[in-house]
């Protein structure tokens, strides 16, 4: 995360007629060798071990938060009383308890903040937001989402320290809630509103790994694979299924939005594409003919397309790095307008009440109110 995000600052006004340009003035890390590395690498004025000093440096503005869940509560509410600007990874938190923490603090020095749920800015994801917006699809009826990796598989994976600390639930706080689908239920509630009721079931797969840290042989609290059935508040249906045990699929991440209107299916696997059904035509108002039905396969690489007229000429793509500049430009522009983006704590703050909620579940066997609201 450290390299897309600095990969971003680098590269923000290159492609966005932004005012303010960053500058690189620290990088932390607390293995010292590793931060005199990246700070050779990507071009920063320092390392640092502590990110205490970071958050108390009178040179810093914004405080980048690209460490694991457990530290992002301590650094951001820091941050926050040292006036700094702050942009989070995703998950928000560990916990619901923590993530309205870290809004309090936000919102009390009022502080522009932001999260990095970056697929909102694939294009074809901001068209989906956009043909909803349009009236496009109508009455949303089905919402499907799945995010699949193969990458646990192994029982040889160990757990924890800096390379897979994703396994570890002291960490982590959960595994693949938080970390998938916690970009699919951002996904879902930012194109078809608030999730309102889930029931779940979670599965850990291998009870015991190899932990790097301790060099012992210890219990896996993560969750391995997770689906679970969702109302949402617009009277719609959802299913969603994550896991890391699906072999072959490496980001699979897709969703598909089913309406009265029309139905919208995306897969990250193939980001430049955004497929489309047209059942009803909105300019017309009436169905589309028979004969011209289909799925129509639009590949978003025209200017008209979102975030599309800052890079090449239609016909070519942009990758994954440049959904974490496309979001940071939305944020450095939302501080010039005055208009913030989104997703800021409070609104992650739903997807985490969501996340908790599924979690909880799980644990009971039952459907869980998550309390969410947009």
């Amino acid at each position: 995360m450290g390299r897309t995000h600095s990969n971003a600052y680098l590269r923000l006004n290159n492609f966005f007629p932004v005012e303010h340009r960053a500058v690189l003035k620290a990088i932390c890390d607390s293995d010292a060798a590793k931060a005199n590395k990246f700070v050779e690498v990507w071009g920063y004025e320092r390392a640092e071990t502590d990110w205490r000093k970071l958050v108390e440096a009178p040179d810093i503005d914004l405080i980048d938060i690209c460490v694991p869940n457990v530290a992002h509560r301590d650094i951001a509410v820091a941050a926050a009383r040292n006036g700094k600007m702050v942009m989070c990874e995703k998950p928000l938190a560990m916990s619901v308890a923590e993530a309205q923490e870290m809004v309090a603090a936000v919102e009390k020095a009022g502080v522009p903040n932001m999260v990095s749920f970056n697929y909102r800015r694939v294009p074809a994801v901001a068209l989906a937001r956009q043909l909803v917006e349009e009236a496009r699809i109508g009455r949303p009826f089905h919402y499907r989402a799945t995010y699949l990796q193969d990458w646990t598989i192994s029982p040889d994976v160990p757990q924890g320290g800096d390379a897979l600390w994703r396994l570890d639930l002291r960490v982590a706080g959960s595994g693949v809630t938080g970390d998938l689908l916690a970009h699919s239920i951002d996904t879902a509630m930012w194109l078809n509103g608030a999730i309102t009721r889930v029931v779940a079931k979670t599965e850990t797969f291998i009870k015991e790994r190899m932990h790097q840290v301790s060099g012992k042989l210890e219990a896996v609290g993560i969750d391995d694979a997770c689906m679970f059935l969702a109302e949402f508040a617009n009277g719609s249906m959802g299913t969603f299924e994550s896991t890391r045990y699906a072999r072959g699929r490496k980001n699979y991440n897709s969703f598909e939005l089913n309406g009265a209107d029309g139905s919208l299916y995306f897969d990250l696997e193939e980001p430049e594409y955004l497929q489309f059904f047209e059942y009803q035509q909105l300019q017309s108002g009436k169905k589309t003919e028979s004969h011209l039905t289909g799925w129509r396969k639009i590949h978003t690489t025209n200017a008209e397309h979102p975030y599309m007229k800052h890079y090449w000429v239609p016909g070519t793509t942009i990758g994954y790095e440049h959904t974490f500049l496309n979001a940071l430009a939305d944020f450095v522009a939302g501080i010039e307008s005055g208009k913030p983006a989104q997703p800021d704590f409070r609104n992650a703050l739903q997807t985490q009440k969501v996340c908790d909620a599924v979690l909880e579940s799980a644990r009971a066997g039952r459907w869980v109110e998550t309390g969410a609201e947009l």
